[in-house]
């Protein structure tokens, strides 16, 4: 089993864990966070470091995947997700064993597919998203980099969001529509 560290202690977290124990492919070995956390346990999980140890913790481990969720600003988890990939991490993309990924999705680095959600065929998703419980992404979209698609989000058939979305929880783009870079859209609005 390879092993694995959590960048970030919070909420979301906790999420990430139950979704990293149910696939079994990674044994997380600790989580970073900030420094007066360290000795505490996220459901179990010890903090063992803070993010100025990254670069330490990557030249004994090859994993790592950010672990903060994101609401009014992508910019915590661009930075995590930079420094991850500077210190020499591995960021891979880890799908939960309930959601549903098309063999003709693509996903990049760092993403995590999280219960019960759906990426059709020729989705896109680029690096650092997270895309949460029951988030439905249609055939042909293409969302780009560090986006958070909320839980029960549907985002239809070749929508494009660029980089640094987030997209609130049920909440539903059109056909085709194009949300910009680093759009905030609120829970439960229509994008058309």
């Amino acid at each position: 089993m390879k092993e694995i560290i959590l960048i970030g202690g919070g909420g979301h977290c906790k999420s990430v864990i139950d979704v990293i124990e149910h696939d079994g492919s990674f044994k997380i070995i600790g989580i970073v966070d900030k420094s007066n956390l360290i000795g505490t346990k996220v459901l179990g999980h010890e903090i063992i470091a803070s993010d100025n140890d990254l670069s330490k913790l990557a030249k004994k481990h090859k994993y790592a995947i950010v672990s903060i969720g994101q609401i009014e600003s992508p910019k915590l988890r661009i930075q995590l997700y930079d420094t991850a990939i500077k210190a020499g991490f591995i960021l891979p993309s880890i799908i939960s064993p309930n959601a549903y990924v098309s063999k003709y999705a693509k996903l990049g680095s760092g993403t995590i597919i999280m219960n019960h959600a759906v990426v059709n065929a020729n989705a896109s998703i680029g690096d650092n998203c997270i895309v949460n419980t029951k988030a439905l992404i249609e055939h042909d979209c293409s969302i780009s980099n560090h986006c958070h698609i909320s839980t029960n989000a549907t985002i239809n058939g070749g929508a494009t969001i660029e980089s640094g979305c987030f997209i609130g929880s049920n909440s539903t783009t059109k056909e085709l529509a194009k949300i910009t870079k680093n759009s905030f859209i609120k829970a439960g609005s229509l994008v058309v």
